[in-house]
């Protein structure tokens, strides 16, 4: 196939996507996937741990596929045709990324490896610089660790104090505690959007509010909430925000960190190497503009186009499409799975988002999995990167389905005739 040829089978291909934006239909969208075509021993695969990881679109596929075959070079920094056009492809893939979150620029837009990587450049430039012994971080109880851990170094470097907000019996951010825990010594709030072990919606542009009526920023991890729900950086006045690309349809090794960038002119350096400098100088290195000072060495280039074009594929679909299709198939699996005997949800709040955490009688939640596993059904099970979550629920583990926008209620259908099968084996 010719390079005209294949371009215009991928634009073909975004066309119909597009299409199906004007009215969900889930069975269209599943044939986009690949992967879900795939056979588990002798069952269809039935996919529900996207809060891990989601699949791909074939339009991802391609457009990674088609950079490698087509257009790799390294960029930036050539003048040849390759250079050029994949520059041009990476720095485009930035653009659909600024206008996804709604950020004011594209130079506020950081590309690194996930969420993650995000959380510690913020860390370890805003926050090594702003912390001082005695000041204090303050996080909710139900962060991922990697928005626990990377506090937690910095405050044991400084002398600082990370504080956490409680959550509530359903799983909800108390807000009367969260104004009750931020004072003059805050100089930093790390808060989650969308909470992986719980599927618990923050609402963060309350706490916001909240946090910058006392001059203070606000780092939003929103990981899970970017594949579900649509995200204005500029509406909720957020100081940071992050996310990774493997959650929201893209490949793995990709992330973004969105900052004002006041802050990111602001902060020093994450790492040294190419394409972060001006000038180098034995004697003195000058450092890049925006967003180039943070991006250090040969980036993910694949990776962002693959990023941009899951951007693409989610915005052909209409992201309140993907939210009503997801609540409803949400709503139905709570009702289906909460009817088992024997079944105890873990997070119950009212505003929730694509995860369902339960616990079955006494049977272990790798047990459960197994069994899963064995009709088929992919779920994941254990503590979900989230240890404090469990402990708060005196628990050591959860069996989390996880949903994304080409589940259907057939599926859930079969996950409930799975658990059951659970229960079965162990009466």
């Amino acid at each position: 196939m010719t390079t005209a040829a294949k371009r215009l089978a991928r634009e073909s291909h975004l066309a119909d996507v597009r299409e199906i934006g004007a009215g969900f239909d889930v069975q269209k969208v599943r044939r986009d996937f690949p992967i879900l075509r795939r056979r588990v021993g002798d069952r269809n695969l039935v996919y529900l741990d996207n809060a891990a990881t989601s699949q791909k679109p074939q339009a991802v596929i391609d457009a990674i596929s088609q950079y490698y075959e087509l257009d790799n070079a390294n960029i930036h920094r050539g003048v040849h045709f390759l250079s050029e056009r994949a520059t041009e492809e990476y720095e485009g893939a930035r653009k659909k990324v600024q206008l996804f979150l709604n950020a004011a620029d594209a130079s506020e837009i950081i590309f690194v490896r996930g969420a993650t990587e995000a959380i510690n450049l913020v860390a370890q430039t805003h926050g090594r610089t702003n912390l001082r012994a005695g000041d204090e971080v303050l996080i909710s109880a139900m962060e991922h660790h990697s928005n626990i851990v990377p506090w937690q170094i910095l405050c044991e470097e400084k002398g600082a104090r990370l504080r956490v907000v409680p959550i509530s019996d359903s799983g909800e951010l108390m807000l009367e505690e969260f104004g009750r825990l931020m004072g003059p010594r805050t100089k930093i709030v790390a808060i989650t959007h969308v909470s992986n072990a719980l599927g618990t919606i923050v609402p963060v542009q309350r706490i916001i509010e909240m946090a910058h009526r006392e001059n203070i920023p606000v780092l939003v991890d929103g990981a899970q909430a970017v594949p579900h729900l649509k995200v204005d950086v500029q509406a909720v006045d957020s100081d940071f925000y992050v996310f990774s690309g493997h959650k929201v349809y893209g490949s793995t090794g990709i992330g973004v960190l969105y900052g004002k960038s006041a802050l990111l002119n602001a902060m020093p350096p994450y790492q040294g190497g190419g394409d972060m400098i001006s000038s180098v100088t034995f004697e003195k290195t000058t450092y890049n503009k925006l967003p180039y000072k943070f991006e250090a060495g040969t980036p993910h280039m694949a990776g962002a186009i693959g990023l941009g074009a899951a951007i693409e594929y989610v915005n052909g679909l209409g992201m309140d499409n993907i939210a009503a299709h997801e609540h409803k198939l949400l709503a139905y699996a709570t009702e289906t799975v909460s009817a088992i005997p024997g079944i105890r949800l873990i997070g119950t709040a009212k505003e929730k988002a694509g995860v369902l955490s339960f616990l079955l009688d006494s049977i272990h939640p790798h047990d459960i999995g197994t069994i899963l596993d064995q009709e088929g059904i992919a779920i994941r099970t254990g503590h979900h990167c989230a240890q404090p979550v469990m402990q708060r629920f005196g628990i050591a583990a959860t069996a989390r389905a996880s949903f994304a926008l080409y589940n259907t209620r057939e599926e859930v259908d079969a996950l409930v005739e799975g658990i059951q099968k659970v229960r079965e084996v162990f009466a």
